[in-house]
């Protein structure tokens, strides 16, 4: 039962499904104050329609037979409860189908042991292509944990904010209410300020909208996103994996991913530039994106950012600071390359 009030939607994922993995892939960091997870339940807070919604997922069964169950802190109408569910289902992919990608791994010794160990993920989205691109430009030519930390920032000056204080990813008009100097001041380069502020710009006053190119395909929507200042090839392609689901597409030039392929791989990172990323995962399309993701996930358990149980659903976060308050120091170490894998 739930209280007065309160929603309780169940979904039922194509099996196997992990919602810890699977969470994993979407925050990247345990610092990430959107996307939250306490190692049991996923939150966030979500604009449906013109209203924010606090959601609390939760794993209902085990990854075979795996169930959702999906709370809210407010009463919800019909049509908002289908929106609500077709979000969450949307962010989290609980309807792809990976059995292919399964039999696949079955015949590569290689794949076989990456696709075990992380048996149940799915390929994960952020809520709108928007939120994607900015996250891109966020992390342009920085590390991830920087990247993370700016967006934490840029949320919590300007996220819709609901009644217990947390708050949602910030949306085209919110990001315009943030000047270039605050920008400045919250530790983006004064480039990427001008970049974000401008695809705001640009999406509020209906000259872009990105999330159109859900139905187009990769070629129109690479050309659409390049054509956005700020866009380059790292940044394209990211949002077509992260923000579209385009599972054949693996960011070649994220430096992180290169480097954790190459280890994958037993490969020297100098054999695997754009061209040798795409020839050493030829034989794994349409899936090279979703190698990407399990990828990522090699590296956060190889990190320590988080731990993983061959049994349990869940997974323990080891936290070295409060991931609901950010830092508020001023002083990040900027990298060359142009993101770590994520």
């Amino acid at each position: 039962m739930t209280a007065r009030g309160q929603v309780a939607i169940s979904i039922r994922p194509l099996a196997p499904f992990r919602l810890d993995l699977t969470v994993w892939a979407l925050r990247r960091r345990a610092r990430n104050i959107v996307d939250r997870w306490d190692g049991t339940t996923y939150r966030r807070v979500l604009a449906i329609g013109s209203s924010l919604i606090q959601v609390s997922v939760t794993q209902t069964g085990p990854p075979d037979r795996p169930g959702l169950s999906v709370r809210t802190g407010c009463a919800l109408d019909r049509k908002a409860t289908a929106l609500l569910k077709g979000s969450v289902e949307r962010i989290l992919g609980t309807n792809i189908d990976l059995a292919p990608f399964y039999v696949l791994a079955e015949q590569d010794e290689r794949l076989r042991e990456l696709a075990t160990k992380f048996r149940g993920l799915k390929p994960p989205r952020f809520p709108t292509v928007l939120e994607a691109l900015v996250n891109a430009m966020s992390c342009q030519q920085l590390s991830l944990t920087v990247g993370i930390e700016l967006l934490n920032r840029l949320t919590h000056e300007c996220g819709p904010r609901i009644f217990t204080g947390e708050r949602a990813f910030p949306l085209a008009p919110d990001l315009l209410l943030v000047s270039p100097a605050r920008f400045r001041e919250l530790g983006f380069s004064r480039q990427k300020a001008s970049f974000i502020l401008s695809l705001a710009e640009e999406v509020e006053h209906h000259r872009f909208d990105p999330e159109a190119l859900d139905s187009r395909n990769n070629d129109f929507a690479r050309e659409a996103l390049l054509s956005v200042r700020g866009v380059g090839r790292w940044t394209a392609e990211y949002v077509l994996l992260r923000g579209l689901r385009r599972l054949d597409v693996f960011p070649g030039d994220d430096v992180g991913a290169r480097n954790s392929l190459a280890r994958w791989l037993n490969r020297t990172e100098q054999e695997l530039d754009y061209t040798g990323i795409r020839n050493a995962l030829n034989r794994w399309l349409p899936y090279a994106g979703f190698i990407y993701f399990h990828l990522l996930l090699e590296g956060l358990s190889r990190n320590g950012e988080m731990n993983l149980s061959s049994t349990a659903p869940s997974i323990s976060i080891q936290r070295g600071h409060d991931a609901e308050h950010p830092t508020e120091a001023n002083s990040f170490t900027k990298r060359s390359d142009r993101t770590m894998a994520g």
